[in-house]
């Protein structure tokens, strides 16, 4: 049996990093992605944290309290911004993205596990280049100064939950701290009011919205809730999450994800998210044409 105890998980990834390999070359995008892992860990070490491992572009790490983990994440958007305008020059555009969470895990192995473990991810993946993004359960353990920094931007769901999870962004720039202006107040949608998205693959249908679940992941692993079998499909692909009364698309894999919506212009989704209307296609890691074995059709109703 695996130790139980409370921490704070926080993810950080290199965003865009395949551009990188475009407009650097592959010795030195792949120094420049070593040299952000490096930053990664010197922050987490700095503040007390555990680097729990690296995979590829992200760096998962431990802290004792949330306010050493938010220290750690400014730390680290700060000095990768500045190596960042330092090669401008060459045009590419080297940022990354943080996500937090404070919960419970079970650490085994040199490992954690639990679900907030899985919170903290899906924070990352919501974050834009250069944020940091985290949830109320962590605002309330900061006190003083961050706990001003931290404001609500938006909710999202998280597979689990029955109900939508607040997002916070914790400002780290100067600029933006001091024109911060007071929290929105945002209230939690119910499920769907009316919306549904319908998706079929290989005559199977799922719903999402109305009076069904409000997310669905996609990818080769047999727990997603589609599954479908590729070499250039990601254990979990992408996700479909109700938000707002929108329907989203938030590809999380290597190679990408294709909507093509009927009678508009495809959309390629990378380690990014968009919206889905109307009715189309969705081909992970390719374009699948309607009819073939890998594509996702989806329609949505209102």
């Amino acid at each position: 049996m695996g130790e139980g105890r409370e921490v704070a998980i926080l993810f950080a990834d290199v965003v865009g990093s395949t551009h990188l390999y475009e407009a650097l070359g592959d010795e030195r995008a792949r120094e420049t992605v070593q040299q952000c892992l490096r930053v990664m860990r010197e922050a987490t070490e700095q503040f007390g944290g555990t680097v729990i491992k690296t995979m590829g572009d992200e760096v998962m790490a431990t802290f004792p309290s949330a306010e050493d983990a938010m220290s750690a994440a400014s730390q680290m958007q700060k000095r990768i911004t500045l190596s960042s305008k330092s090669m401008e020059a060459d045009g590419a555009q080297i940022a990354i993205r943080i996500g937090c969470h404070f919960g419970p895990v079970v650490a085994e192995d040199r490992d954690i596990f639990g679900a907030s473990v899985h919170i903290a991810n899906r924070m990352t993946s919501q974050a834009k280049a250069g944020q940091i993004l985290t949830t109320a359960t962590t605002v309330a353990q900061l006190t003083g100064e961050w706990r001003a920094l931290a404001r609500q931007i938006d909710v999202a769901a998280v597979k689990g939950y029955s109900s939508e999870m607040a997002l916070f962004e914790v400002l780290w720039q100067p600029e933006e701290a001091t024109s911060m202006l007071s929290s929105i107040s945002w209230s939690v949608p119910e499920a769907a009011q009316g919306g549904r998205l319908v998706l079929r693959f290989r005559g199977s249908e799922l719903v999402l919205g109305g009076d069904s679940k409000t997310e669905a992941s996609m990818g080769r692993a047999d727990e997603n809730d589609v599954v479908v079998k590729g070499k250039l499909i990601s254990r979990v692909h992408a996700r479909i999450d109700l938000r707002k009364n929108r329907f989203v698309l938030i590809d999380e894999s290597t190679n990408g994800t294709y909507i093509q919506p009927d009678g508009g212009t495809e959309v390629y989704v990378r380690r990014d998210s968009a919206e889905l209307s109307g009715s189309g296609v969705i081909g992970m890691g390719r374009v699948a044409a309607r009819g073939t074995p890998l594509a996702i059709e989806y329609r949505c109703e209102h």
